[in-house]
């Protein structure tokens, strides 16, 4: 009896909650390919919403480790007002405040705002992949949030995609039974799915399908770099927004084919299977422990002769990308100096690690990320550990594509410092979301710039829906200067419009290409430091 009332209060408290999340909605129902959903129209706010709409078959069971396929119809109202189940992941950093409806291998569902009126085409589109390195993240959490976007006037998608050793795993029994006989990048390949549902279903929501923008943060902006090079969504897309990463060495790039499957084979010989066929008969949980047991941080995308058939570099060299506008650009203090000096910023340790990872170009490293005071070095040592770890293959992106396209191409650098925690108990993780803070750690450093994954919330113009930081009116200013910028490159491939500071598009042979600085004060100034781009280019490329 005690268990029945608690259940009963659960639901109660449930329909609570859908309640209070509706009580200024009424639902709408809209007739896509393979059959109608109805979503919620708020009255407030004008935004019609769609969420957990299915764009492919669960990739469970049989389907588990191959290409999304097709969706079935469905008879009767599919109700898509909750979103879908997140990937399987485990918390890798933070608390990522998701607001999916749990966990499943069946998560391929996308998300949907809308400000179309019953008459109202072709609007402008932004589908946004979410960060977390392959290995976590999803489509619902608040700080990705459609609404401010779609208040802009444009149709806003954010779509999961399988992740870790569910979304890419190759193994040469994957190969064989693919018809394009490779494996692995499932989770990019959920990407292209969903630009391809984009592409078919679109026009019901108001909007175009000929201006269809991708973007994405981290491993989300690697997902779209990656989506620009594939000869599989290249047709799809009308153009590209990347904040803090791109599938470039040494930043995630893609693996042979060969490499993959070995990775993939020894992964499941350490497991104690030597087949698919075996593997694939595992429960979720078993596969989820197995891979979180290896220790592993996922598994590398393929040049697979299918999804990728060369390296982004190749591809972009050729021209053979997607030949649309680009904006793309990382932050002031991608991750801390300490990463790089693993110590202290005295002059003596930061030397001493200078010339252990550049034993024969130490001199010339000095110059460009000079350590002649504590301070210096702190400054240096995070500019040196963020290229490594982001920056650089961001930049490398920049690079290659505006050499090798006659689109338009800006550049930005996201520098507004956050404000405190309202919680002085925890702390920022890497990739967005706040840990409890460790007793015993040292105390953490002011920050000397933004921090990675810090400019989502405010590009999205989402501060208000992100409660962990004591938001301030510079904050909100930044925020809105972003979200315009992005808004007016979705709208017409030129982030530049009425009271914003003017942002030039970089030239194929500028040697100091303009660069928009966002921070509270928002202003373009010509890059004074490629240098530390083009010697870690000749140092990348030798190796």
């Amino acid at each position: 009896m005690k268990n029945i009332l608690i259940f009963s209060f659960s639901l109660v408290l449930m329909n609570q909650n859908m309640k209070a999340q509706n009580v200024n909605a009424f639902p709408v129902q809209t007739k896509i390919e393979n059959g109608t959903i109805e979503g919620n129209y708020n009255t407030h706010s004008g935004i019609q919403t769609y969420f957990g709409i299915p764009f492919a078959k669960p990739p469970v069971g049989d389907l588990r480790w191959k290409a999304p396929q097709p969706l079935d119809t469905w008879e009767g109202i599919l109700q898509t007002k909750i979103f879908g189940p997140r990937p399987m992941q485990t918390m890798v950093f933070g608390d990522m405040n998701s607001r999916s409806n749990g966990l499943s291998e069946d998560c391929l569902y996308l998300n949907v705002w809308t400000p179309a009126l019953r008459d109202t085409k072709d609007l402008p589109v932004l589908v946004y992949f979410y960060g977390g390195g392959n290995v976590a993240g999803d489509a619902s959490e608040p700080r990705y949030d459609g609404e401010s976007m779609a208040k802009k006037g444009i149709v806003v998608v954010t779509t999961n995609y399988r992740l870790n050793v569910f979304g890419n795993l190759a193994h040469p029994d994957l190969s064989k039974e693919s018809d394009y006989k490779a494996s692995g990048n499932y989770g990019q390949l959920d990407q292209n799915m969903a630009l391809q549902w984009v592409q078919k279903n679109i026009a019901a929501f108001g909007g175009d399908p000929k201006k269809v923008t991708i973007a994405g943060e981290s491993a989300g902006s690697i997902g779209a770099s990656a989506q620009m090079a594939s000869p599989l969504s290249k047709d799809l897309i009308a153009g590209a927004i990347g904040e803090s990463g791109a599938a470039i060495h040494p930043t995630m790039a893609p693996v042979t084919l060969e490499e993959a499957e070995k990775e993939g084979s020894e992964f499941l010989k350490n497991a104690g299977f030597t087949s698919i066929a075996d593997f694939r008969k595992l429960t979720t949980r078993e596969v989820y422990e197995i891979y979180n047991e290896s220790k592993r941080f996922g598994f590398p995308m393929v040049i697979d002769g299918y999804f990728l058939p060369k390296s982004l570099p190749e591809i972009f060299e050729a021209k053979e990308q997607a030949q649309v506008p680009l904006l793309v650009g990382w932050n002031s203090a991608e991750i801390p100096g300490s990463a790089f000096t693993q110590g202290s910023y005295s002059k003596e340790n930061y030397m001493a690690k200078v010339k252990e990872t550049y034993p024969e170009q130490h001199a010339e490293v000095l110059k460009l990320y000079p350590g002649n005071s504590e301070k210096e070095i702190e400054r240096s040592a995070t500019d040196l550990a963020s290229d490594r770890f982001i920056a650089y293959s961001t930049w490398k992106w920049f690079d290659l594509h505006r050499k090798n396209s006659e689109q338009p191409v800006y550049r930005y650098l996201y520098s507004k410092i956050r404000p405190a925690l309202r919680d002085q108990n925890l702390a920022s993780g890497l990739a967005g979301g706040t840990m409890v803070k460790n007793s015993e750690a040292a105390k953490i450093p002011e920050p000397i710039g933004a921090p990675h994954a810090a400019e989502i919330e405010y590009a999205m113009g989402n501060l208000h829906l992100v409660e962990d930081y004591a938001w301030t009116a510079d904050d909100f200013k930044a925020s809105e200067t972003m979200l315009n910028y992005f808004a007016n490159f979705v709208k017409t491939g030129n982030p530049n419009g009425e009271n914003l500071a003017e942002w030039p598009k970089a030239d194929s042979d500028d040697t100091m290409p303009p660069v928009m600085v966002i921070d509270t004060e928002s202003s373009a100034i010509n890059a004074e430091n490629d240098a530390r781009y083009l010697f870690l280019d000749k140092a990348y490329n030798k190796e």
